[in-house]
């Protein structure tokens, strides 16, 4: 049930303790709280202070009674310990910096835990998720449009998993923009490892959020519900690469459902990891090709000004020779690997190997796995 409230500050500080006593005595939030809230109109003192019969009387169980009741919870003194280190933040449901898409959203969280510049919360968004075993032509796609949007002044969230989530966050820093990730971990965790280093760059630069606590590790159940809340916070969701069962489209889902936009890139008929961004497409999703096609939708629904006119490639490759270029038509944009290559060009594989060395050297083609080349 959503949060029905008409708050016009936010909460004060001396409920934060009593609050975060609720939030981790509902298991970090929910429905269960939302209720909570509800029947007490939105005044966590008065819950704690009711008795256990009246809360019984609610559908709570014996477990959350105990919590609620309990004198203290260790929690709340980590939580306001870790708000108080610099550019470390909480940020409740009735709180001004609380992003106002969010709380349009059916299941908004009560609470968010955010780390880095607070302001993003608030602006302009646009979610770009996708497989995490990307191609190489997919993480090229997602890092160039996530830079472009950037550029043009949009904030690029996604999930900071592997593969498309990441060069979103890449291309995002890459081009002096802004960029915020959603974890399904506490922000004293990093998950996954390898994308530690990327972390400490979006603390620093963008911002951090969550609605787990600190010390919750990742979990499968913790994905899906940390998609709700990428998609919530965005204007649109732009899929780059998913497969037919890739948590992504639970991302393009609930965006749909959250009347926001959805963008798919397409891809070849033969990449499994294009199908799921196909079946978007059948099911109504909008195609795009460049960043200014998602600009062009987005532009009436915001107001925003575009920092930098993006800038259209031109569809023939410039500065190479006729020879170079009738191999570039020869790789197109399905991977293909030497022995086509010399049945399409006539060439031994010497030249062949040579004429593919300056393709890629010059950002015309890229290689791909199995030997393969493809043009990007």
């Amino acid at each position: 049930m959503r949060l029905q409230m008409e708050l016009e500050t936010d909460m004060h500080k001396d409920m934060l303790p009593d609050f975060l006593h609720l939030y981790h005595a509902c298991a970090s939030g929910g429905s269960l709280l939302t209720r909570l809230l509800e029947h007490f109109d939105f005044d966590p003192v008065r819950i704690r202070r009711s008795s256990p019969g009246e809360l019984r009387a609610l559908g709570l169980r014996a477990k959350t009674i105990a919590r609620i009741g309990a004198r203290q919870n260790p929690r709340v003194a980590r939580d306001l310990s870790w708000a108080e280190a610099e550019n470390n933040h909480l940020v409740c449901f009735d709180d001004a910096a609380y992003p106002a898409l969010l709380r349009q959203i059916d299941d908004y969280p009560a609470l968010l835990y955010a780390s880095g510049r607070l302001e993003l919360l608030s602006q302009p968004q646009i979610a770009i998720v996708g497989s995490r075993l990307c191609t190489p032509g997919g993480a090229k796609t997602a890092f160039d449009f996530a830079a472009e949007l950037a550029a043009a002044g949009l904030v690029v969230t996604s999930g900071m998993a592997l593969g498309i989530d990441a060069e979103a966050h890449r291309g995002a820093l890459e081009a002096g923009g802004k960029t915020l990730a959603v974890t399904a971990t506490g922000l004293d965790l990093i998950y996954p490892g390898r994308n530690r280093r990327l972390a400490a760059e979006i603390r620093q630069r963008g911002l951090m959020v969550t609605e787990f606590a600190l010390g919750r590790r990742a979990q499968r159940a913790s994905f899906p519900q940390r998609n709700r809340i990428i998609s919530g916070l965005s204007m649109a969701t732009l899929v780059v690469e998913a497969a037919q069962r890739s948590g992504s489209l639970i991302t393009a889902r609930l965006a749909a459902e959250q009347g926001r936009e959805v963008f798919a890139v397409p891809g070849s008929i033969h990449n499994p990891q294009t199908r799921g961004c196909h079946a978007l497409i059948r099911d109504g999703a909008t195609l795009v090709e460049l960043p200014a096609d998602i600009t062009r939708e987005l532009t009436p629904l915001v107001n925003f000004t575009i920092k930098q006119q993006i800038q259209l490639p031109s569809s023939e490759p410039a500065d190479i020779d006729a020879e170079h270029r009738k191999l570039l038509e020869a790789v197109g944009y399905d991977p293909v690997n030497c022995d086509i290559l010399v049945q399409r060009s006539g060439l031994t594989i010497d030249k062949l190997s040579s004429m593919l060395l300056v393709l890629e050297l010059n950002d015309f083609i890229q290689s791909a796995p199995g030997g393969c080349y493809v043009r990007i």
